[in-house]
């Protein structure tokens, strides 16, 4: 498809024609999935990436936005949602290492407290909710993605970061009560 083709799609797009959303989204959807893989190196992330992206075309109505070639729009927004995707990623795996280092530094710095301390901390996780305790295990203890754990569970990962927000919510007032 040509230039033309594009301005014509855009145009029926913005007339509300469902069958342009789904010829803009058989020309594009391979093309973006590679854009996105290139960033990401995930083919499972990737296709993700485009396949929210193509909802909210439709859903946010992302359409009113687009003028003539939509091309470069196209592939510009996949990079920037990529870039925010790695960004996201990149402080997630911090925070993960920030965790990990404090479990160390106290253990190490309080050797006589540390029997205690995982006996308070796997009380406290087994009085959870399962699903936060789960979200705990997956993340902390198995070494699980994010991603991998939500799908295990059943739910969005959106819901899984929830859960494990809040069991860490939990976690972190268990030992300030107790004084760790």
């Amino acid at each position: 498809m040509n230039h033309s083709s594009d301005i014509e799609l855009v145009e029926r797009l913005k007339d509300g024609d469902a069958t342009a959303y789904d010829a803009l989204f058989m020309k594009y959807h391979k093309l973006l999935c590679l854009n996105a893989y290139w960033f990401l190196r995930n083919e499972a992330e990737a296709n993700d990436l485009v396949q929210t992206f193509f909802l909210d075309i439709w859903d946010k109505k992302l359409y009113l936005q687009f003028n003539g070639d939509i091309k470069g729009y196209l592939h510009q927004a996949i990079k920037n949602r990529c870039l925010t995707l790695l960004k996201k990623q990149k402080a997630e795996r911090e925070q993960q290492a920030a965790f990990t280092q404090l479990q160390d530094e106290t253990c190490m710095g309080m050797p006589e407290v540390s029997p205690d301390y995982y006996k308070q901390l796997l009380t406290t996780i087994n009085d959870m909710a399962i699903q936060k305790r789960s979200a705990i295990q997956m993340v902390y203890i198995q070494g699980k993605r994010y991603q991998e754990a939500a799908d295990e569970m059943g739910i969005s990962i959106n819901s899984f970061k929830t859960h494990l927000k809040r069991g860490l919510k939990v976690l972190r007032h268990a030992i300030i009560n107790k004084g760790y």
